[in-house]
Order: structure tokens, then sequence, then C-alpha cells
């Protein structure tokens, strides 16, 4: 049935409320963050007996280095809150829009083209495979482009460009269309990735870098748990076309602002230092400015001729394989068994065990081994999508999905634990660059590889019985070390 244009801006007004809501929310958390300075001078003033009337009162009767003295030991405790967790933040946004229509939302537009326009699932898939392998090429130059241009000027390509492909998959008629179109998605997701949150994090931690790429990646889980079901509410309610505009609109919205007020390139900007450090001294601060490091000469290729190197990067990327094409294929095998609203929900709570899993492995993981941690990690998912498969009932299909999830954010990030224990800290970047580009390269060729597969078949059957295979071999392979890295 055709709705009338009033019809459908009355039963869009509910999306376009969500969305000022979300903004104003994150207006005022940011701005509660930007007062936590001031605030916190003003405690340290009144810890030391100086309200304002009576800091006057002392200003007007002592020495000027005495006034200077103090306003500089409040400054030096204001800055206990580092300007870097505003970056952090920032991060945590872009990287949930980022991965919300970069990543999970890509299911979602597959079972609406499929639904708007007929065609197959694997022709939609293959252009899904352009754009993660277009988008592994563009993540080389990531770094650079921060160099040259400043995290500001990429991010925001980047966030037009996911904007702009986003619109245009709802504008395309024709199928060679969908491949310019996801090729511009790509831009976007190279510069709202994990290859961009490390690179604009790096200059302002050092000591608690690994815990704040942690806390900004979480944005990425909660582009599942909040984006993915708002798009399908949203294109529910008021159709693919009107529906995509208004949560374009809303990230637009939200994260130019973030951007341009918050983003800095490098702590030096600010007069700050990394973790909000400060140097004991003019010299100390000239001696740290003009350090460059001492690293020992070595190539990317000799990370190719070690055991461990390709007992690390096959094994997690057979596991991406199997997990980027379960998720991108998520919603189209759940619709048929429990609906449109139920494959949402079954994204949210695959999502939000994402989150669960990675904190929890988090707390515990030093303290065991990372190898067979990986080990069982594959195998929790294989055993997940057996159950998805064997036994397609509701509750087992939610179980299974939440099961499956928690295995989602460890596979992201225990490759890197791996490498930081078994490789020099020197080359730490530089190997897990490698095992990153592997990784991506190979799965990139999975949605297309599954959609082909499905199609052929014509279920997921033996798709997903590919992918239990793979991650049954991941978990094997990923148990063999070897002792000659360090």
């Amino acid at each position: 049935m055709i709705r009338s244009e009033d019809s459908q801006q009355s039963l869009c007004a509910p999306g376009t409320m969500m969305a000022h809501m979300v903004r104003g929310h994150v207006v005022h958390y940011m701005t509660c963050i930007s007062d936590v300075s001031l605030q916190y001078e003003s405690h340290v003033l009144r810890s030391m007996g100086l309200s304002s009337a009576a800091h006057r009162h002392d200003v007007d009767h002592q020495s000027t280095s005495n006034v200077l003295k103090m306003v500089e030991r409040a400054n030096d405790m204001a800055t206990a809150v580092f300007y870097g967790w505003k970056i952090v933040l920032v991060c945590f946004l872009i990287a949930m829009f980022g991965f919300g229509f970069g990543f999970y939302g890509l299911g979602l537009y597959l079972v609406s083209l499929q639904s708007r326009h007929g065609w197959s699932t694997s022709l939609i898939s293959s252009a899904i495979t352009l754009y993660y392998l277009f988008g592994a090429s563009a993540v080389i130059f990531i770094g650079d482009a921060m160099v040259r241009w400043g995290p500001r000027r990429v991010v925001l390509t980047g966030c037009a460009a996911m904007g702009i492909g986003a619109m245009g998959l709802t504008l395309i008629t024709e199928p060679w269309q969908l491949y310019p179109t996801f090729l511009v998605m790509s831009v976007g997701w190279a510069a709202m990735g994990n290859a961009a949150i490390n690179t604009i994090l790096a200059p302002w931690f050092e000591k608690k870098r690994g815990l704040t790429v942690s806390l900004a990646l979480n944005g990425a889980s909660c582009g599942g748990v909040c984006v993915v079901p708002c798009l399908i509410f949203l294109i529910a309610r008021c159709g693919f076309q009107h529906g995509m505009s208004i949560a374009i609109v809303a990230m637009q919205d939200i994260l130019a602002p973030d951007i341009i007020i918050w983003l800095r390139r490098t702590t030096h900007e600010l007069g700050l230092w990394p973790d909000g450090e400060r140097p004991l001294a003019h010299d100390h601060v000239e001696t740290r400015q003009h350090a460059t490091p001492n690293a020992s000469p070595w190539r990317r290729t000799a990370a190719l001729r070690l055991v461990n190197f390709w007992t690390i990067s096959i094994p997690f990327a057979l596991g991406l394989v199997a997990q980027v094409g379960f998720l991108t294929h998520q919603i189209a095998y759940l619709e048929p068994l429990i609906g449109k609203s139920g494959a949402g929900f079954a994204v949210s709570m695959t999502t939000v065990s994402a989150v669960l899993g990675r904190f929890i492995t988090g707390v515990y993981i030093d303290r065991l081994n990372q190898r067979l941690v990986s080990s069982v990690n594959f195998l929790t998912q294989a055993v997940a999508l057996s159950a998805m498969i064997t036994f397609p009932t509701p509750t087992l299909l939610y179980i299974a999905c939440t099961v499956f999830g928690l295995g989602v954010g460890n596979t992201t990030t225990l490759p890197g634990l791996i490498v930081q224990h078994e490789f020099p800290k020197e080359h730490f970047g530089q190997i897990i660059s490698l095992i990153v580009a592997f990784n991506q390269f190979t799965f990139a060729f999975s949605p297309a590889g599954i959609g082909v597969l499905r199609d052929v078949t014509g279920s997921y059957q033996a798709p997903f019985a590919l992918c239990m295979l793979l991650q049954g071999s991941a978990a094997g392979l990923v148990l063999f070390r070897s002792h000659q890295s360090r």
C-alpha cells in the first residue's frame, strides 16, 4: 500500500525525535566532561583554603611569586582529568557509527537490497567483498594521511564518505551501481575503523594504550547494539530510503561537531604530554621532544620466516573468515526464522556478549595461556554455529547468537596479546600490522563466498557448516608454537 507524504513524515517523526534525543545526550555528556577540569581546579583552590573571595584577598597581600606557585599547583592537579579522555570518547563515537554503518549494517543492507530489487545474495555479497578489499588497501595509507592532514580532516572525510555511500544504496537501481557505491563507503570504513582509532589515540597515551584502545573500540560493539536496531526500526517505520536518511543525518549531526570541537592532532597542540604527564624541567622537555627511538634494523619480511607469525596469522584469518561471513549473513539467516525485529534483537545480543566476552577475557588473560584461550574461543563459536543449524528454534537461536558473540571481540584482540607475548616489543607495531592486513584481505572474500555457497545449495546449512570447519581448524592450528621468535 502506497503511503502519502504526510503519512510518511508522521511515521518518521519518532525516528527524528530519537536522533535529536541521542544528540542531546551526547552533547550533555561531552559538556559535563569539559567542565570536570574547571570543577577540579575550584576544588583544589578550596582545599588550600582559597575560596573565590579569600583568593582575591590573598592575591592582594601575597607576593606574585607565591600566587603563581599556587595557581601552577592547582593547574597541575586539575590536569588529573586528562584531555586525552575526551579523545577516547570521540573515538568511541567514531567507532560506534563506523562499525554500525560500515560493518554490522552490511547484513541489513543485503536484506533490504534483496527485498527492494530482488538481486541475488551472491551479487550483493560480491560488492561487499570489493568493499572489504578496497577498505583494506585504503587502511595502509590512513596513518600517512593523518600525519599530513590531521585526524580531524581524515575522519570528517570518512564520515562524509560513509554517509554518501550509505545513502547511495537507497538510490541505486542497477546491479552495477552496487560496486561504485560500496567503493565510496569503503573510504569511510578505512577512516573510521580499527586502524584509524589506534592511530588517533597513539599520541595521547603510552602507559594506558591498551586500556584506552579497548574502551574506544567498545564503541564498535555498541554499533551493533545501538545503531543496527535503530536502522531496523527506521527502515521498518519509514522505508529504506527515508529511514536511512534519518540515520545518516543523525550520524553527521552527532559526529561532525564533536570531531571539529574535540579532535586534536597531538598532545603538543595543547601543551600536554602522553597520559597527562608533565616534565619536571625545561631541559627534560627539550630532550623528550627531540628524542628519537633507537630501534634495531628489521624488515617485515623477516616475520614471514617465523613459524609463530603463521600460527597466529592463519588461524585468526580462518576464524575471521567464519566470523565475518556469519555476521554478514546473520540477519538474512535469522529473519525467516524469528522475524526482522527478532533478528535485530539477536544481533544486539551478539554484540552485547562481544563486549562482555572481551571484558572478562581481558581481566584474566595475563594469567592464562593465550593460545589455549584462543583455541577455546574458536571452538565455542563453532559449537554455537552447530546449534544454530541443528536446532533452529527461537530460544536456541538467541542463546547460540549470545554464545557466538562471546568470542567476537576476542577474535580481534587476542592476536595482539599473543604477538606482545611472543615477539620483541620494538617490532610489535610492524608485526601486528602485517597480521591485521593479512586477516582483512582474507576475510574480504568471506561474504561473497558464503553468499555463493548459499545460492548454490539453497540454504545456509552448508555455508555455516564450512564456517564450523574453519573454526575447528583454527582451534587446532593456533596451539602450535615455536620458541624461536624471541
